[in-house]
């Protein structure tokens, strides 16, 4: 593979010296700090983009002779430049229209949760449905769900859903509707279940992985297809503005994947988006392994061209460690942050192994990337058995095997991600906003593994980094954080809000490794090393001009660094003040 890419990477420069003999360079930046993120982490002064693709880097006196009459010329006066950043976990078609009915604020305390309930009793018809997202416990001051009770006593006439992944809190009014009581079980075969009083045997209004039994009717206004792509334009634009020129859709749709072909065609793409489709795990498998077939002849899977190119599949193969049902090699533990009462509880796995096996093996036959939601250390050992088991027969290595979130983890665990080649897509943005909740729970000790990012750099495992952008558009106001530059700094730093000292510092990364992790680490994740990742010869014109030295500022100031222009395929897409 490394001849392969050394191969590529000389037929472009040949041919770009070629081209240049009689074509001058469109644009040439110069006089500045421009770090390439190449093998050897080179700096140089200037580069030359002719079209869509850098022919040159290298120095000031250099690069200027491949100008020409027409060639625009930019004095970066010094200015650190870096590749286009990467996130290599988003949802943004649905982030971007998370607040088209009505604005939804921030929340740091069960409190400001129940004022947002009360709030919409005043707005929603009584007995509709008010329902509140992605509001996680870990981030709220008393670190715990609110109760049924404390729903009921502000809304009683309303059903109420606060969701919060795949489990949930609800009120009386939600479960009586829903016919959740005493005697509910999920269906044969689902995982989930309702937590009950251990002494009344009453739901208690905590649901773990069935809150699709929930039945949840919302008003809400909806937009047009023209203002879903409008609220598309908005935040591909806020991406840029924070320096982000591709973002990995983890979970698309076919209707979701059409919009952002409509918007390649009419020209208002400024974003590259490899996507994952997503698939149901449930069912017939043979039907299963039918769907992940029929990813692999879908028209952006073949065609590898384009900023928008299908590169997987994802399903979910456990809960989340945000909610209490991440699945765990060890008991979670009886907790009233999580409203956990049962000892043994190790949290959801939603896939046995034995369907897991033939899910895997499909994907690689068809040389589709694999990937799953897996968050706890139970979970990610599980798809990595699922990986070592279909190597054995079909190496897996070509086909980019992946693991979404990956936040517990074990040195084993790495060891064998590093030797199937399987990547990890992991979110810094966890780390900054839950390490207080998770260390109240777990305890520091427990968390040695969590997020090991230097463990990863050093035996060979290539992690890359992602934001899980799931709700609103703005970089800090959105739940999952997507401003790369908190994620470089938590890498880094290993620190927490509302957190004293460092999680195990000894997994923080150098600041180099902090930029290979949002760059060339994500481009290899992502299949498009050859594009983009860094700035040499042949590569995609994917760059961004910041106003600090990252690699020299003092290091709390790499979380407040501002991109100042962002160029996307050698086209200006962002200056700052615009």
């Amino acid at each position: 593979m490394k001849r392969f890419t050394q191969a590529v990477f000389a037929f472009f420069t040949a041919a770009t010296i070629h081209v240049l003999a009689g074509e001058p360079a469109d644009l040439i930046v110069h006089h500045g700090k421009i770090a390439t993120v190449d093998k050897s982490f080179s700096i140089h002064e200037a580069m030359a983009i002719q079209g869509a693709r850098i022919v040159a880097v290298g120095r000031n006196d250099d690069v200027l002779k491949l100008k020409g009459p027409n060639t625009k010329l930019v004095d970066l006066a010094g200015k650190f430049v870096l590749p286009g950043l990467i996130d290599s976990h988003a949802h943004p078609s649905g982030a971007c229209v998370t607040e088209f009915d009505h604005p939804i604020p921030n929340f740091e305390t069960i409190q400001d949760v129940l004022d947002y309930i009360k709030a919409r009793t005043k707005v929603v018809k009584e007995g509709e449905w008010i329902v509140l997202s992605q509001v996680f416990i870990t981030r709220l001051r008393e670190k715990r769900y609110p109760t049924r009770a404390e729903l009921d006593s502000i809304a009683p006439n309303h059903p109420v859903l606060y969701r919060t992944g795949p489990d949930a809190s609800v009120n009386s009014l939600a479960l009586k509707l829903s016919g959740i009581d005493r005697n509910f079980k999920v269906k044969e075969g689902d995982p989930g279940f309702a937590e009950k009083d251990p002494q009344t045997g009453e739901p208690t209004g905590i649901l773990r992985r069935c809150s699709g039994y929930l039945k949840v009717k919302t008003t809400v206004k909806s937009p047009t297809e023209a203002e879903v792509l409008q609220r598309h334009v908005e935040l591909f634009k806020d991406y840029n503005s924070v320096g982000l020129t591709t973002i990995a859709d983890r979970d698309c749709s076919a209707k979701v994947v059409a919009r952002y072909t409509q918007l390649h065609d009419d020209g208002k793409l400024t974003v590259r988006i490899p996507l994952v489709l997503d698939f149901s795990s449930s069912g017939d498998i043979e039907k299963i392994k039918a769907n992940i077939r029929l990813a692999a002849s879908h028209p952006l899977f073949k065609d590898k061209s384009g900023p928008v190119r299908v590169i997987g599949v994802k399903t979910y193969l456990d809960g989340g460690m945000l909610t209490g049902s991440a699945y765990m090699r060890q008991p979670w533990g009886i907790s009233k942050i999580y409203s956990i009462t049962d000892p043994a509880y190790r949290g959801v796995l939603f896939i046995p192994h034995d369907r897991l096996v033939p899910m895997v093996r499909a994907a690689v036959e068809n040389d589709l990337q694999f990937t799953a939601h897996t968050v706890g250390d139970g979970a990610v050992h599980a798809l990595l058995d699922a990986y070592e088991e279909v190597n054995k027969t079909t190496p897996i290595r070509h086909s980019r095997p992946c693991i979404s979130h990956s936040n517990f983890m074990s040195r084993e665990a790495v060891e064998q991600a590093a030797r199937l080649g399987v990547s990890l897509d992991i979110q810094p943005a966890w780390l900054y906003l839950d390490t207080s909740t998770l260390v109240a729970h777990f305890g520091y000790d427990r968390l040695r593994y969590f997020q090991p990012l230097h463990t990863c750099f050093e035996l060979g495992a290539i992690a890359g980094g992602g934001s899980d952008h799931m709700q609103k558009i703005g970089s800090l106001r959105s739940n999952n954080p997507y401003d790369p530059f908190l994620g470089i700094w938590t890498t880094i730093t290993r620190k927490a809000r509302w957190y004293d000292g460092q999680l195990h510092p000894e997994e923080a990364l150098t600041r180099e490794q902090a930029i290979r992790f949002y760059t060339c680490n994500n481009a290899f994740l992502l299949r498009l090393e050859n594009e983009i990742g860094s700035l040499e010869p042949g590569k995609r014109a994917d760059f961004i001009v910041l106003d600090r030295d990252v690699l020299t500022c003092p290091v709390d100031d790499i979380r407040s660094a501002k991109v100042l222009r962002t160029y996307f395929d050698g086209k200006l897409v962002h200056r700052r003040g615009d």
